[in-house]
């Protein structure tokens, strides 16, 4: 059986250094690459793939949320982390999304593929560096769990907040969400209420501290 691969990275050498090497791989192929979370999550539903490589840091939907949206609607697409970061946060929101694997970029490609096989193979895969992380979470749970934005918002208002924090307005929001113009509106005001923050900067601070956004 050939596991059909794809890669949802937001930097193109990825993709590229990648490529070569999995094509030597007689029982894996890359199917399609995205470059954001959000095209990530429409070509698991047009192309099924068996796996997702997934970095976390993407504009547009972040790897975090687009990793929900596969697990939830895509039965039986996995999902393996491939991130730079090794933040016990970045590796509870994924973990807590439903990825089944969580490697941080400075693995090799051995470690990379034997993941891949593991993950396919329909079980879970932690690098030992992100094990650690794993135990220590659970060990001592995060003080700040009641605050945290997948606690507190919905997936739409996370969706908005990430966009606010990237600089869209409400207009580009809208067209990118299919939404109404008072409709973002209200996820904004919400997202404000909630958190308790009540200008675009403070929620962009929020939202990079949160990883939903890395700029």
């Amino acid at each position: 059986m050939v596991i059909k691969i794809l890669i949802a990275d937001d930097h193109r050498i990825i993709y590229e250094s990648l490529k070569p090497l999995i094509d030597k791989e007689h029982d894996m192929e890359i199917v399609a690459v995205a470059e954001n979370g959000r095209q990530a999550v429409k070509l698991s539903r047009e192309l099924k793939p068996d796996v997702v490589i997934m970095d976390i840091s993407m504009p547009d939907l972040n790897g975090i949320e687009a990793t929900h949206q596969i697990v939830k609607q895509h039965y039986g697409v996995k999902v393996i982390a491939l991130s730079m970061n090794a933040d016990r946060r970045y590796v509870k929101g994924m973990l807590q999304a439903g990825a089944s694997g969580y490697l941080t970029k400075s693995c090799s490609f051995e470690e990379l593929t034997n993941a891949i096989r593991i993950v396919a193979a329909g079980k879970r895969y932690l690098s030992p560096d992100i094990s650690g992380v794993v135990i220590d979470e659970s060990l001592a749970p995060s003080l700040e769990i009641g605050s945290s934005a997948s606690i507190t918002l919905t997936v739409r208002e996370r969706e908005v907040l990430q966009l606010l924090a990237e600089g869209k307005d409400a207009h580009e929001i809208a067209d990118k969400l299919f939404l109404s113009i008072k409709t973002v509106h209200t996820h904004r005001a919400h997202i404000m209420e909630k958190l308790n923050i009540h200008n675009i900067a403070e929620l962009t601070k929020y939202a990079i501290r949160e990883g939903l956004t890395s700029i």
